[in-house]
């Protein structure tokens, strides 16, 4: 069954940030950037569970979904995802 995705505002604010750095050195690689993410994203809407769970938190409806070196944050919330957080993998 296919899942609505939401984004919440923080994690909207995570990928407009992250955008906004990498342009500063290439608007061209921060629009890819935006594009790789919403693209995994949305392949969540048929594979939620694909994601592995957060060791920090241990709820199976919380994962994460590693994209390159950052971390995807979302609840599987059926009829409806969630992605709640993006950011490094070094922020942990």
């Amino acid at each position: 069954m296919a899942q609505r995705i939401i984004w919440t505002e923080a994690a909207s604010t995570d990928l407009e940030d992250i955008a906004d750095y990498i342009a500063r050195d290439s608007p061209y690689y921060a629009a890819s950037f935006v594009r790789e993410i919403l693209a995994h994203a949305r392949s969540l809407n048929r594979m939620a569970m694909r994601g592995h769970v957060v060791s920090e938190i241990g709820d199976k409806q919380i994962r994460e979904l590693a994209i390159r070196s950052y971390r995807l944050i979302y609840k599987v919330e059926n009829p409806e995802l969630l992605c709640s957080q993006l950011f490094t993998a070094l922020e942990i």
